[in-house]
């Protein structure tokens, strides 16, 4: 393997970079210049956040490998930016979404699993030297890209373990796991700004979306006031004080669980990282039920996202762009996945006229999971965010699960037994 000789090495410094350039994208995004207005309504902010720290990778002046930032991000800003997006939730309203939103949700999920063995035997036929040369490691790695699409990280780390994926072809599929899913999600968001032709489109009836936005937005409204010292300090001791007792509960349980009922590693439920993220959201939810919901008329969601922002920040880290130069194929065996699963769910978005937001965060809570999921709803509006996050975790329960029969298919797909 190339080894690389970073110039920054200090995870200060590189906080700092990162922080300035998510300031630098949010300052020109809103930008009145005619040249950042054209730019963004072309390239959404979003893509940038991921983008311009992967050039810090994919030009050597970080090493990824060497910094604890994503560590601390997904460890910390995670988990508490899941209990400040889901503290203002109303589960009355999210009921009337109706069934859409899970159909759309189970549809993403059933994409993933079809779409990689069906890539494989379609590469097989038309291009075998990508899937035939070392069939074995291909299908072994595609399993990482299929816990992380159909959950998230957790899901990702357990698929390495599970089918024994070696370093090498992991470090490629991360990079085409996160390159193919923020190009969907390059396409998911330029698809928000025209969500209401895609309705129309799809006969689609968005009434239930729109009056659970206008709830929360009221509510948001009827509660919002200046934010004062105290309440950030309220909004951060609730966050990192639930995410300190998620980590002691997620401490105890999981190792617990993988002692005496080794079994349900299948589901997730021996992973440290998958009780971190239910309990965290969780404590959210319940907290949603308490005079602790007032806190975000003070700007709990907001402190949420900038959190959630600083994780993608770390995962854009992970990308390394010329790595689609040095293994072309595995991109297009990604890219010929990734389109299994969106022509699917546009096929059943446009049989059940589902709204074009239950297509694209039920698609984001399987690729993309708890950092992405929140960030699209959000995109349509700030009230929605909560939606995706309890879809994202939908997607954790059951993507090690998916994931793992994803593997077998694939497995048989490529020929190895």
């Amino acid at each position: 393997m190339h080894e690389v000789h970073p110039l920054i090495t200090n995870d200060a410094t590189l906080f700092g970079i990162l922080a300035a350039m998510l300031g630098a994208i949010f300052y020109t995004s809103k930008s009145e210049h005619p040249a950042f207005k054209k730019f963004y309504s072309v390239i959404p902010a979003l893509l940038l956040c991921y983008f311009l720290p992967s050039l810090l990778t994919t030009f050597e002046i970080i090493d990824p490998k060497q910094s604890r930032l994503y560590f601390m991000a997904s460890r910390y800003l995670l988990p508490a930016a899941l209990i400040l997006l889901t503290l203002s939730i109303d589960f009355g309203e999210v009921k009337k979404l109706g069934p859409k939103a899970l159909i759309m949700f189970f549809t993403g999920t059933v994409g993933v699993v079809i779409g990689g063995p069906l890539s494989i035997l379609l590469f097989s036929v038309i291009a075998p030297d990508i899937v035939g040369a070392n069939p074995e490691e291909i299908w072994r790695g595609m399993t990482t890209v299929a816990g992380s699409w159909i959950g998230g990280g957790a899901n990702q780390a357990a698929m390495k373990e599970v089918f024994e994926v070696s370093e090498d072809i992991f470090s490629a599929m991360v990079t085409v796991d996160v390159l193919v899913a923020e190009l969907w999600m390059a396409f998911l968001l330029i698809g928000v700004a025209k969500h209401k032709n895609i309705d129309k489109a799809f006969k689609a009836d968005a009434s239930a979306v729109d009056s659970l936005q206008n709830k929360m937005e009221a509510y948001t409204a009827s509660i919002s006031k200046v934010t004062s010292f105290n309440d950030l300090i309220y909004i951060l001791a609730l966050a990192f004080g639930a995410t300190g007792l998620a980590h002691w509960m997620s401490d105890g349980i999981a190792p617990y669980i993988g002692e005496h009922y080794p079994i349900l590693a299948k589901f997730s439920l021996t992973s440290g990282f998958f009780w971190l993220v239910v309990i965290a959201t969780t404590v959210g939810i319940g907290l949603s039920f308490t005079k602790a919901r007032t806190l975000e008329g003070a700007g709990a969601s907001k402190v949420g996202s900038v959190f959630i922002y600083i994780l993608v920040a770390t995962i854009g880290m992970s990308m390394n762009v010329m790595e689609i130069f040095h293994k072309p194929g595995l991109f297009a065996v990604g890219l010929v996945w990734m389109m299994i699963h969106v022509g699917l769910m546009f096929i059943v978005a446009k049989i059940i006229r589902a709204p074009y937001f239950f297509l694209a965060v039920g698609s984001k809570a399987n690729i993309g999971g708890a950092a992405s999921a929140p960030v699209v709803a959000a995109a349509f509006h700030p009230a929605l965010a909560p939606v995706g996050v309890l879809l994202a975790v939908l997607g954790y329960a059951l993507g090690t699960y998916g994931a793992y029969i994803c593997g077998l298919l694939m497995q048989a797909s490529a020929g190895v037994y």
